[in-house]
């Protein structure tokens, strides 16, 4: 669905370039995560393929059509959910809906997308009236509600308290198994564990890592499981190498009873911050 080949770009006036030669591919119905702190290039990216940025480097691709070569129906295939919400604070959010709906072909029930993230009571308010939270939950259902394929979610969890953050988490894996294709940009590396196929690491323009969570957690974790025994306050730590013949962890756990039993996982966190030297501040 998206194909990017050392895709480039600099913004007007500036001493180096924002992305760098980059590539990746995302499939038909996947969540890709670009993961990053702030400057890194991933909302630059996006506003490239959603062509608010033009005069890039290189290719990239939506649909085997090269980005550049879209005009309007591109926007019947895809939607955004940008990071500050934009809307006229002076309607409803019902009324909000209604009027970005009539730009498009087809589109969902208002009041039906305003249920699936609890704003229904509130269709009729002011979004002046709205919390920051509000706000956010109204602008991610209006990216989906003309039905695209493909959704670029910039920040889509940012300022939402655990619950809606959870709704909103539930909606993009629905919508994902409906063959929607997704693309993340956040720094909040719990979501983008939790919801996304592959994650690409970028910092300074250059993707520095990409893969499957579960792959790159692998392949930077110790090989290690840690066991705390009921009663015991200090946990015992043995190696995973041929763990069902090591006689010390057998005799351990067939002679005590085990309070926590866990290997020893590295976070996305940590492992950002192995592979890129960076941190997400």
């Amino acid at each position: 669905m998206i194909e990017a080949k050392k895709l480039a770009y600099a913004y007007p006036h500036a001493t180096a370039k924002a992305i760098k030669h980059i590539d990746f591919s995302i499939e038909k119905g996947e969540v890709f995560g670009f993961l990053g702190p702030s400057g890194s290039g991933k909302s630059t990216t996006q506003k490239i393929l959603y062509k608010l940025l033009q005069g890039y480097e290189g290719s990239i691709k939506i649909d085997n059509k090269e980005v550049s070569s879209w005009e309007k129906a591109l926007y019947e295939k895809i939607g955004v959910c940008f990071e500050l919400p934009n809307h006229y604070l002076k309607l409803s959010a019902l009324e909000n809906l209604q009027f970005f709906g009539a730009f498009y072909s087809q589109s969902h029930k208002p009041l039906d997308l305003l249920r699936m993230v609890g704003l229904e009571k509130d269709a009729n308010k002011r979004v002046s009236e709205f919390s920051k939270g509000m706000k956010m939950r109204l602008n991610f259902i209006r990216s989906f509600m003309h039905k695209p394929d493909i959704l670029f979610l910039d920040e889509p969890t940012s300022g939402l308290d655990p619950v809606n953050a959870r709704i909103v988490k539930d909606i993009i894996m629905d919508l994902k198994a409906q063959g929607k294709t997704i693309f993340v940009t956040t720094h909040q590396m719990h979501d983008a564990d939790e919801i996304c196929d592959r994650v690409a690491f970028i910092v300074e323009g250059e993707i520095m890592a990409m893969d499957r969570p579960q792959n790159l957690k692998l392949q930077h974790s110790q090989r290690v499981v840690e066991v705390l025994m009921k009663g015991e306050n200090t946990a015992h730590q043995f190696s995973l190498d041929n763990l069902g013949n090591n006689l010390e962890f057998l005799t351990l756990i067939k002679q005590n009873e085990i309070a926590s039993m866990h290997s020893k996982e590295a976070s996305l966190d940590d492992i950002f911050i192995k592979v890129t030297g960076k941190t997400l501040a």
